[in-house]
């Protein structure tokens, strides 16, 4: 008989990996134990040699389907093989070492077939219970208090097991062998709504939404708002109440069947729709005849919609019920953080919801639901929130390090031996309530996952909160340009070594120089980079007001853009558009311009496409952030167009994108009748070819090959599918996010990379 140790890394705490181990081993053979040791598993097997090799291997190759097994070890440290003889045990958790590594923490899972299945039946003593979970299925980050993972350390420790389930989670062969938050009608959480209980109150909000109203529900992650998304009236008092006049709304659907009746759905979203983690996803939706299922509200002007499957037992309860698609979206006032404590709810949203359908489990994370995309195969995550935070990435970094992460769409990042943490989405950091989320999410996290960081990586700008709250750490601190940023997260998450071509296009972010950037083409690797294009500077009149008012940024452009050697559109092209304007606030704007009051230039992508959507009408006024953007995608739709006029220039320097001719074609062709959709196709072409442009003439000096795609505007699917093609054509590799968000929310993770690579050239 031979001993090993074993030790198994990863996330492998919270996904039922230690009943995994048990049965495993007993079906080799193998005498031994298993345990939670610090934020890993480990223990030993004791038999033949060529047995425990083979149920190494598996522990790799049959991991639960939760699982992430990042790495496995034998040692000859086991304990005396005269010890052995009494069969496999499940030990109790081992308290943390001193000099424990990172742990990594499960991310919370959607309902799993087999409690679907047990939901559903009559015969079940759980038939209908909201709370259903098993080792495969339920909360997981949202309830931690810490580790190592055993219910003890959750939210559920407060309800103590019934011997029914008791026996359950003793019994290695049962489905809930192990499962901390399991729990039955007799001995666990209970819905409430108001004085009433368990069905009755499912039963209150069920009226409530046939009724018209809007119901406040406990989620995993934190409340939703839900009401029902074919009712007009429900979902603009819905906007009205929460302040969300125009942003659109996700739709929680029954099952795929309904999600393939309101949109197209291929292969690729399929998966992430039934996903674990149920990620909401953004999809093209059907043209409808007759009554439509979704009404215009839900998503007004836009050619997608967001859909996203059931994560609880209690979700897929209330759409049996009501057997209609449900608007579901963050319980909160418009860029607030989503509630998760029961009296913040109710005083935060009691002018919002009609109603509470709340339950006796306290949520410890705050999480709000994940919103992906697909191009083609490529998948975008435009927020990594409930279902993929905090799951660790792969990032090769040593000493312990943080990202602060930016302003709009923050997260941070905790990085170390290896790994990076993304912290869930926070929101605007500008709002005191999101803000104080942040501190009290990174103050978690860092003692969930060990990481007590070093050095503290955050942005140039120093208006930004993230800086500022960097700045007073008492810790090393490095900062990062934005931009950089941005292209480093796409190449640490793919593992690009050495240089790269970072393309980075977004709204505004703080220059090197001091000037603020956003159309920005640069050679780089992680610990430096050198600008080598960019888009031609406009000013912005009033600063940030101009971001909330295209109308202003469009009105920057024509009066005051860059001039390259190309005049700006004669008066007679601008006068249709500036005509329909307040005259007052057209002449404010021409002598701010003139003057240089308050009026900060910029070399924005994300402003030019304010620009666009503003000269053809489509948005004047921005009621959340990047609407602009989107209208004008949505008004492109599947319309073809040729090309606007462009010119790449060399100034300064640097290859510089001239938008005076595609602004100025612009406006001239629309002055000839060409219809809206064709020329916002037309711009989304010209931007993919003046892309291609500028890489070219980038890589015709020496620049890399690889190039990464980052910032905001890449969420964009026209543009993102027109570039990719473009550089494709030009024999490039071509790298864009998948797992780390974009935008601004993966900021942070390009601030660790970049520290991480600083670092490691000290040494």
């Amino acid at each position: 008989m031979t001993v090993r140790r074993f030790h198994v890394e990863g996330i492998v705490q919270g996904v039922g990996f230690r009943p995994f181990v048990y049965r495993t081993a007993s079906a080799l053979g193998l005498d031994g134990w298993v345990a939670n040791v610090d934020g890993h598993v480990e223990g030993e097997v004791a038999g033949p040699l060529g047995i425990i090799d083979e149920f190494a291997a598996r522990l790799r190759t049959d991991a639960p389907a939760l699982a992430r097994v990042r790495r496995v070890r034998l040692s000859d440290e086991g304990t005396p093989e005269q010890a052995y003889g009494r069969g496999f045990q499940v030990r109790h958790s081992a308290p943390f070492g001193v000099d424990a590594a990172p742990r990594e923490i499960p991310p919370d899972a959607a309902i799993c077939e087999a409690c679907l299945a047990e939901l559903h039946d009559p015969r079940d003593r759980r038939h209908r219970y909201p709370f259903i979970n098993c080792t495969d299925c339920g909360p997981r980050a949202t309830i931690i208090d810490d580790l190592p993972y055993d219910r003890i350390r959750t939210t559920m420790h407060r309800f103590p097991l019934c011997a029914r389930c008791a026996a359950e989670y003793a019994d290695p062969g049962d489905r809930r062998f192990h499962a901390e938050p399991v729990a039955c009608p007799t001995c666990g959480p209970r819905l409430a709504w108001e004085d009433l209980r368990g069905e009755d109150a499912l039963r209150a909000a069920v009226k409530t939404v046939e009724a018209g109203g809007i119901v406040a529900l406990k989620g995993l992650g934190g409340y939703q708002l839900v009401c029902d998304a074919g009712d007009p009236a429900a979902v603009s008092e819905l906007r009205r109440r929460k302040h969300r006049p125009t942003k659109p709304f996700a739709v929680m659907v029954r099952d795929l069947g309904t999600a393939a009746r309101l949109a197209q759905v291929g292969a690729t979203e399929e998966q992430a729709l039934t996903s674990p983690e149920r990620p909401v996803v953004l999809l093209a939706r059907r043209r409808w005849h007759g009554t439509a299922p979704l009404a215009h509200e839900v998503h007004p002007g836009l050619i997608r919609v967001g859909l996203f499957l059931p994560t609880t037992g209690l979700h897929h309860l209330l759409l049996d019920e009501l057997a209609r698609p449900l608007v579901v979206t963050s319980g909160n006032l418009s860029d607030e953080p989503i509630a998760v404590d029961d009296a913040e709810a109710r005083r935060t949203l009691a002018g919002v919801a009609d109603g509470f359908l709340t339950h006796d489990r306290p949520i410890r994370s705050r999480y709000d639901d994940s919103v992906v995309q697909f191009t083609g195969r490529i998948r975008i995550t435009v927020r990594r929130a409930r279902g993929l935070a905090p799951a660790p990435l792969p990032l090769s970094v040593g000493e312990p390090v943080a990202g602060a992460g930016a302003q709009l769409k923050h997260s941070f990042t905790l990085a170390a031996d290896g790994r990076a943490h993304l912290g869930p989405h926070t929101g605007d950091l500008a709002d005191l309530a999101a803000h104080e989320a942040f501190l009290a999410s990174y103050e978690h996290l860092k003692r969930l996952t060990g990481i007590e960081p070093a050095v503290l990586a955050h942005d140039l700008h120093p208006g930004y909160l993230s800086t500022q709250w960097a700045e007073a750490q008492p810790l090393r601190r490095i900062p990062v340009q934005h931009h950089h940023a941005h292209v480093a997260a796409c190449a640490a998450e793919h593992g690009v070594q050495g240089d790269f071509l970072g393309v980075a296009y977004d709204g505004l972010g703080l220059g090197d120089d001091g000037t603020l950037w956003g159309g920005e083409i640069l050679v780089a690797d992680l610990s430096g980079y050198r600008r080598v294009g960019r888009f031609a500077t406009a000013p912005l009149p009033g600063g940030d007001a101009a971001v909330r008012h295209p109308s202003r940024t469009a009105l920057g452009q024509l009066f005051g853009a860059e001039t390259l050697g190309c005049p700006r559109p004669y008066p007679w092209l601008t006068r249709a558009f500036t005509d329909r304007l307040d005259p007052a606030e057209v002449a404010a704007v021409r002598a701010m311009v003139a003057r240089g009051v308050n009026c900060p230039r910029a070399s924005s992508a994300g402003r030019l496409f304010d620009t666009v959507a503003a000269l053809l009408g489509l948005c004047d006024r921005a009621r959340y952030e990047g609407e602009a953007a989107v209208l004008l995608e949505a008004a492109a739709g599947a319309e073809h167009a040729t090309a606007l006029a462009h010119r790449v220039v060399r100034a300064q320097g640097l290859w510089v994108y001239d938008s005076t001719p595609t602004l100025a074609d612009l406006l001239e062709r629309r002055l000839g009748g060409e219809p809206v959709a064709r020329l916002a196709a037309a711009f989304h072409l010209t931007l993919g070819i003046v892309t291609a442009e500028l890489v070219a003439r980038a890589v015709a000096e020496g620049a890399p090959r690889t190039v990464c795609l980052s910032g905001g505007c890449f969420v964009n699917r026209r543009l993102l599918t027109e570039v990719r093609r473009r550089l494709h054509a030009q024999g490039l590799r071509v790298l864009v996010g998948g797992q780390v968000p974009v935008g601004d929310g993966g900021i942070s993770y390009g601030q660790a990379a970049v520290a991480a690579a600083r670092l490691a050239g000290e040494r």
